[in-house]
């Protein structure tokens, strides 16, 4: 009875997997082409290199807490990738275009029509894609997934995911509302504590004239 269900189990794990592989078109993909999918909060990157093989930089707290390369290879789950976010440990790692996509449509190749550079031969992509693999640094404004895409793909390390995060946090925290909430903050705060003086206030007003001014 139990080599029965043991068997039903691996059936099914393995019928699981067959279908979502089928679920991709892999004739659709060259090697070289950028691939991107919903993730999380984020659209993710990746390059693909052919016979089913994505490379992509996703950050990963697993490495840090354990060295059981089986479990480490496994699909990185949100839980997992937003914990290597936070811990700032990522890698790029080659995953099949299933596990890449996490269950999401792929596009491909979309960049090509956002960046200004020509992409690069399809074999240099994968080349310099395949040539960065191993542990690096995540940083969520610095070096991510689309940086490492972009610099394989167009030659230039850049994000426009992150340049269109930064210019809504500018618009957010330069913004007069921003001014009156600051002024309000401060001057609330130093009228509960009772310390109105001359050297207190004037760093309130001068923050609060710095975000007006730049608004």
């Amino acid at each position: 009875m139990f080599l029965y269900q043991l068997l039903n189990f691996f059936f099914a794990a393995s019928k699981k997997e067959e279908e979502e592989d089928s679920k991709y078109d892999l004739s659709l993909f060259k090697r070289g082409d950028l691939l991107e999918v919903p993730r999380t909060l984020f659209t993710h990157f990746g390059i693909y290199l052919g016979d089913n093989r994505v490379a992509h930089l996703i950050p990963d707290i697993l490495p840090v807490m354990t060295r059981d390369r089986n479990a480490i290879a496994k699909m990185v789950t949100n839980n997992r990738l937003l914990l290597g976010v936070i811990t700032k440990t990522a890698s790029v790692r080659v995953d099949s275009v299933a596990d890449f996509a996490y269950g999401s449509e792929i596009v491909i190749n979309h960049m090509d029509k956002v960046c200004s550079q020509p992409p690069l031969d399809g074999d240099e992509v994968a080349r310099r894609a395949e040539k960065l693999l191993g542990s690096v640094t995540y940083s969520l404004l610095w070096y991510n997934c689309e940086h490492y895409v972009m610099y394989c793909r167009y030659g230039m390390a850049i994000s426009y995911q992150t340049y269109q995060f930064c210019t809504t946090v500018r618009k957010i925290v330069c913004s007069r509302m921003s001014a009156y909430l600051s002024t309000l903050c401060g001057v609330g705060t130093m009228l509960y504590l009772g310390c109105v003086t001359p050297l207190t206030l004037l760093p309130t007003l001068l923050i609060s004239f710095t975000i007006w001014m730049a608004a």
